[in-house]
């Protein structure tokens, strides 16, 4: 096989990552360290006819690849040279044992202040394919984002036609304006945040877009009858996204970094946070002609969204002609999209992900299960708290805010995973969250008179091991819309999921414990619901987008043993628009860490000493 890992918005990235492709082969089968250097600094983009400085990672828009085999060790420097506070979260990474790593500010670490350093270590364990990393403090992974490719033990094949080449593909989103005073502004006026100018694909705006320059294109050469896979990420903050290349059809392969049973459909959908392998087969012959891949969002809900539509373009290598030829005269074809409230199609699409349930990679779904969990997910409002008596932008004069069973979250100053350790849990969360709604309506149907939410950070307890079944119910109170749910250290089954309210009595009847669909990141249907199940096993923190369940080890036995037995279960609901908008003393001043040497945490679990006093 012959691996390219190409973002072909920057020519010395290309050559990194070929390089680094060429490298791990010549290593073999052993398990290795990896080690990286993230530079978190400011750095002017333009785009849109518009230059500003936004945050990068080693000045790269999107940012380095990272990239192990299974099994290998990884290490990351993060130095922040850049004014906010910082922390990157490895998103679908297991962590297993490895909780201080995870990434997500005041939750499992205190965030990485300006000038300051901190150093993640942990293990790629039973995991192969597409995942991520990101900024996980306020809208700072707008532009602080890139792939995290985890190929298979040496002499491991795929479990499908290896491809000839590998292309990560990111999806995001630009604004014209710092995305930081977006976010800023929303909070401060209780309404919703300004949505983006254009879609993005690897960093570019591409040729559908009023002042975007050809350079600004992403563009995929490739040669006739050869198969690329796309390592698919959507990095957008918002927005599920469809996908398609016109005159081609994609076989998808692997979703979350697991493998699924092979597919093939002209048209995908991808959510926020969620990555998929697919295996695009070129054309046998030069066709003389080059191809959008478009992608443009899904949405049903009633508020505000950007409607627009991002392209590259897919250009064959003309055998015929030289390397200094280009194909700018050639006929370019463009996808038929679904319509952009598709809904049908979204469930037709979600119902062929299947896991592979083979003897090599069985579906482990739990059947037995020892807790349930019913949670209500949606909008609701704050009375607004405006100065001087002045009325806020939400829903009559009020405030949006996002919640978990009317609870809405209140953002720690001490991170959680630290209070727990030190034993000092005490006012920083409380035990008492409702495994259930407390008040019972119609939650697709009329929505319910009082519209408020209440606060609080609050936690649900379970014992190490523990097979839960969690299922997530969109409410109408103030608009029916899609919630993304992203598992932090665990991957889950999706057994079921529907329109309507869940109905305890018939639908888990009909769900899917056979070969239901693994991953680690699923969208809760607008108006539906979800039903997934998982083993809690990996003691440390499990957030979700919108949701957190935290697994806390017993502090005496943190750093003296790797078998954990007491777990705990924190879960709140964060602001409208996802988990990682998180409010401005989230990404600004006042809640600082001491810096960590690089020899601070000699193992993969880290010590408290690492994280210092938020």
């Amino acid at each position: 096989m012959a691996s390219l890992f190409a973002l072909r918005s920057s020519a010395s990235v290309v050559v990194a990552m070929v390089v680094a492709v060429v490298l791990l082969a010549a290593m073999g089968g052993q398990a290795e360290t990896r080690k990286y250097q993230f530079d978190v600094q400011m750095t002017s983009v333009t785009r849109l006819c518009g230059t500003k400085s936004i945050v990068t990672v080693n000045g790269q828009y999107p940012g380095p690849t990272l990239l192990a085999r299974e099994g290998d060790h990884v290490e990351v420097n993060v130095v922040n040279r850049s004014p906010y506070n910082m922390s990157i979260h490895w998103h679908g990474v297991r962590q297993l044992l490895s909780g201080w790593a995870d990434g997500p500010s005041y939750i499992t670490q205190c965030p990485i202040q300006p000038g300051q350093s901190y150093v993640y270590r942990y293990q790629i364990v039973g995991q192969r394919g597409t995942l991520w990393w990101h900024a996980h403090i306020s809208w700072l992974r707008a532009t602080v984002y890139g792939p995290i490719v985890l190929l298979p033990p040496a002499g491991v094949p795929y479990p499908f036609p290896a491809p000839d080449e590998e292309v990560p593909v990111m999806f995001g989103e630009w604004w014209r304006n710092d995305t930081e005073a977006v976010i800023a502004q929303a909070l401060q006026t209780g309404g919703g945040p300004n949505v983006s100018d254009a879609y993005t694909i690897n960093g570019l705006t591409g040729p559908l877009y009023n002042c975007s320059a050809a350079q600004d294109t992403f563009k995929l050469k490739v040669k006739p009858g050869k198969t690329y896979m796309l390592r698919l990420i959507n990095a957008a903050l918002n927005d599920e996204l469809f996908f398609s290349v016109a005159n081609h059809t994609l076989t998808v392969v692997d979703v979350d970094a697991l493998y699924v049973k092979p597919f093939t459909v002209d048209t995908l959908v991808i959510a926020p946070g969620q990555t998929s392998n697919v295996l695009l087969a070129t054309k046998p012959t030069y066709p003389g002609a080059s191809y959008y891949m478009e992608a443009r969002p899904y949405t049903n809900t009633q508020g505000t969204f950007d409607n627009t539509t991002v392209a590259g373009v897919l250009e064959y290598e003309d055998p015929s002609s030289s390397p200094s030829q280009n194909n700018n005269d050639l006929p370019v074809f463009a996808p038929t999209l679904p319509p952009i409230n598709d809904t049908s199609f979204v469930a037709n699409y979600t119902a062929k992900l299947r896991s592979l349930a083979s003897a090599e990679y069985p579906a482990a779904v739990p059947r037995d299960i020892d807790r349930r969990f019913f949670f209500t997910v949606g909008l609701g409002t704050h009375p607004c708290a405006g100065a001087n008596g002045t009325s806020c932008q939400g829903p009559n004069g009020s405030r949006f805010a996002a919640s978990i069973n009317n609870v809405s979250f209140v953002l720690p100053t001490t991170a959680l995973l630290q209070a727990h350790f030190a034993g000092r849990s005490n006012g920083v969360y409380a035990t008492n969250f409702p495994a259930f709604p407390l008040t019972l309506f119609n939650y697709t149907g009329t929505p319910p008179n009082n519209t408020n939410v209440t606060n609080g950070t609050k936690v649900a307890v379970l014992p190490f091991g523990t097979t839960v079944e969690l299922v997530l119910q969109d409410t109408s109170i103030l608009g029916a819309e899609s919630h993304p749910l992203h598992l932090h250290g665990f991957n889950f089954f999706v057994v079921g999921q529907g329109f309507g309210n869940f109905d305890p009595a018939n639908d888990p009847g009909k769900f899917n414990l056979v070969d239901p669909v693994e991953r680690n990141t699923v969208g809760v249907p607008a108006g539906g619901w979800v039903a997934i199940r998982f083993r809690a096993d990996n003691p440390g923190l499990i957030i979700c987008t919108g949701i957190i369940l935290a697994l806390f080890p017993r502090p005496q036995v943190l750093t003296r043993t790797h078998y954990w037995r007491t777990c705990r279960c924190v879960v709140h609901a964060l602001s409208p628009g996802g988990a990682h908008e998180l409010g401005p003393e989230n990404g600004m001043v006042g809640a600082g860490r001491e810096p960590a040497e690089p020899e601070a945490a000699a193992s993969a679990i880290g010590s408290a000493s690492v994280l210092g006093q938020c």
